[in-house]
């Protein structure tokens, strides 16, 4: 819930030990387990810790989250009253145990809140944030706990402890310092204060951009208007017109970026400018979901932080965390792609405008016209249509004979569905994924439509964190946004959400693969600019030949897809490059900005801070908006994200080099996958991100493949 590094406070609750967790927590408040059929407090055994979805209920939480606050509350206090000398075991390994029922709760509610929310779990979102801040701000912050670590972390060389064990006293010795364990009284007063602010605002933050994206859903009245939809798509606006009350109209719903998908389609140039324009209206209107004044706020409360520990800035505190390090480093490479992404869309540009005017219009090429022109020059320049291709790509099919097959090409591993098991809505799937041995590894979750009580976007989440401490293995769940087709029809998919499918199985890997002792090292616990690797050269195996011949299928007749068609969807792959990049950097470049202000440097006017700093990056072109502007960046202010939105493409450039290395080794081999498994996927945080990396490629990661892939600089060899 709160934005500063610390502990998962293990998620991986084994099912046999949950009776025990839960009564303790339950003696411990006065819930009496008898009396109350809160499943959180009650003896519930399923595979994994899966949580008993069909039982839980929003009253639950409130009483399940005191109950898990007043466990951990307990045993931190016996880990620091302790009169026995500061020891790994009594003291590490102690905070490793404690905390399992309040981690529970908080990833079941969190997801929840994220996947299928209501307004109950929103008012209880705001309830708990600013107390779950404070209770980790006690914790982190408590003096006699904070002298058994230091004691330990400055005997640490003498302790004979293995190289995880070790990793984990440095991780947590770092994440107390950086909790603000070192300062005075008064400075860790105010500490506690901004933490519970922040809790709150970017809780509401996130709620905001909900509801402004239900309410700004566009409202067409006549089906002439969408021209260019396919019929799937006409009836599925219809069909989200029906459910508002609106019969007879039609519901056009946003996706959480600036761009919108339908821009590409829909000739109507009236209603592209109106999608648009409602899509960066989001918590930018006056009303109560305005969020230019949390955005300031949230800014002034993270750069006042930042200097109470010691830092600059708040980006400085974040990246000194992470595998970038520095705010220079993030700078100059965000300096190096920027403008030339932005070149490299100049030029696409003219190609759109001399296009909207070989077919007799005079207007400006502006951001609704874009997705639209450059659909035609695709389509005329490498003779690609998206009709042609969703057919090709329907969800089941790329899931089972794509996403699934080339994982088990991979690593040997197979899933199992589950549909004895319970979930938390109707459209979600579970999969037992078995190891090569026949072993259990874990359980998938697959939430793949989208509906309003989901947040925009796609992410994978950890409801059970593999742990060899507790005997637990992880329980995941990638969650999409796919539009839902009418009853009876297909979901056929995007090259894109394609890509998205491969993405976020990359991240569910990389929690199923993990084979740590501790918790707090598990899965995707890694620095936020590493966690990206996995997700990203997971995408490798969309386009990999072996692997989209298996899944490309035309979904009526199971033809394969034609290899003409296949050779120029491979062509166009550098095609609307300079779009893609330059809206990606100029979103991170706000990030940085709003992240590298001192306190005393907050702005009063949200869009006049966002055009300047843009000016001043070489990124202002109007044609190419950021993918995100401020008061809809969740990912920043609502998320995890914070001055880390340059993650994605500082995970590219590993992603890219260990592409290479893949084609330099063989591709898609049982021996590649082991490998990648063994060094980082199944390594969590027991060692240093690039570590694990340099161990993987046995090199040093190369720029060039990236810059190379997005089309920044000249290829000679003619290599894709």
């Amino acid at each position: 819930m709160n934005l500063r590094a610390r502990p998962l406070w293990i998620a991986c609750l084994a099912a046999a030990a949950w009776a025990a967790v839960a009564g303790a927590a339950a003696n411990e408040t006065g819930i009496s387990m008898a009396d109350n059929q809160n499943p959180f407090l009650a003896e519930i055994m399923l595979p994994f810790g899966l949580p008993p979805f069909d039982r839980i209920r929003d009253e639950h939480f409130l009483p399940a989250f005191a109950a898990g606050i007043a466990q951990q509350r307990h045993e931190i206090e016996r880990i620091a009253a302790d009169d026995a000398p500061p020891t790994f075991a009594n003291t590490l390994v102690a905070l490793e145990r404690s905390g399992r029922l309040l981690d529970q709760v908080t990833r079941v509610f969190n997801n929840l809140n994220a996947a299928h929310t209501d307004e109950r779990l929103q008012e209880i979102q705001k309830t708990v944030a600013p107390q779950l801040a404070a209770h980790a701000d006690a914790i982190f912050q408590h003096a006699a706990l904070f002298a058994r670590v230091r004691s330990l972390h400055e005997t640490r060389h003498t302790l004979a402890l293995d190289a995880e064990s070790l990793r984990l006293l440095e991780r947590y010795h770092a994440d107390f310092v950086r909790a603000g364990a070192g300062l005075d009284a008064a400075s860790q007063a105010r500490l506690r204060e901004i933490n519970a602010e922040l809790a709150t605002l970017t809780a509401a933050f996130g709620q905001n951009v909900l509801a402004e994206t239900n309410a700004l859903a566009v409202i067409v009245a006549a089906a002439a208007e969408l021209d260019g939809l396919t019929q799937t798509e006409v009836t599925a606006a219809a069909a989200a017109a029906a459910a508002r009350g609106l019969a007879g109209q039609y519901v056009l719903s946003l996706q959480n970026t600036t761009s919108q998908p339908l821009l590409k389609s829909l000739r109507n140039r009236a209603l592209r400018e109106r999608i648009y324009r409602a899509a960066i209206a989001r918590g930018a209107r006056d009303n109560e979901h305005d969020n230019r004044p949390l955005i300031l706020r949230i800014a002034a409360l993270r750069a006042e932080q930042a200097r109470l520990l010691g830092y600059g800035n708040h980006a400085a505190y974040v990246l000194a965390d992470q595998t970038a390090r520095t705010v220079d480093a993030v700078n100059d490479m965000l300096a190096r792609l920027g403008p030339a992404a932005v070149a490299n869309a100049r030029r696409e540009a003219a190609d759109l405008q001399a296009l909207i005017h070989a077919q007799g219009d005079d207007f400006t090429l502006a951001p609704w016209d874009w997705a639209f022109y450059a659909e035609q020059v695709r389509k005329s320049r490498y003779d690609i249509d998206d009709a042609l291709l969703k057919p090709y790509f329907e969800l089941e099919n790329v899931r089972q004979n794509g996403v699934f097959y080339a994982a088990n090409r991979l690593f040997g591993i197979t899933f199992h569905e589950r549909a004895d098991l319970p979930v938390y809505h109707p459209d979600v799937r579970v999969w037992e994924v078995r190891d090569a041995d026949g072993s259990p590894l874990g359980l998938f979750l697959g939430d793949d439509w989208a509906r309003e009580s989901k947040r925009g976007g796609a992410w994978m989440n950890q409801y059970v964190m593999q742990a060899n401490l507790l005997g637990a293995l992880p329980v995941v769940g990638n969650h999409l946004n796919v539009p839902k087709p009418p009853p009876g029809e297909p979901t056929l998919l995007t090259l894109d959400e394609v890509e998205t499918m491969f993405h976020e199985f990359g991240h569910a890997l990389h929690g199923l693969l993990s084979n740590v002792r501790y918790p707090r090292l598990a899965g995707t616990t890694v620095p936020r600019d590493f966690v990206e690797f996995p997700s990203q050269i997971n995408e490798m195996w969309a386009f990999w030949p072996e692997v989209l011949a298996n899944y490309a299928r035309h979904h009526r007749t199971g033809e394969p897809l034609p290899q003409d068609l296949l050779d120029k969807v491979l062509a166009a792959q550098q095609f609307d490059q300079g779009f893609a990049t330059s809206e990606y950097v100029a979103a991170a470049v706000l990030d940085q900005a709003w992240h590298q202000l001192a306190p005393q440097a907050i702005p009063d006017n949200v869009a006049a801070f966002e055009d300047g700093v843009l000016a001043d990056a070489g990124m202002a072109f109007a044609p190419v908006p950021p993918r995100y502007l401020s008061t809809y960046f969740s990912h920043v202010f609502a998320g995890k994200y914070a001055a880390g939105y340059y993650s994605y493409i500082w995970a590219e450039v590993l992603d890219a080099d260990a592409v290479e290395w893949f084609k330099e080794n063989g591709g898609l081999t049982r021996e590649n996958g082991d490998r990648l498994r063994e060094h980082v996927l199944s390594r969590g945080d027991s060692a240093e991100a690039m570590e694990l990396y340099r161990r993987f490629t046995g090199r040093e990661p190369s720029l060039e493949p990236l810059l190379l892939r997005r089309g920044l600089i000249d290829n000679p060899l003619g290599q894709r």
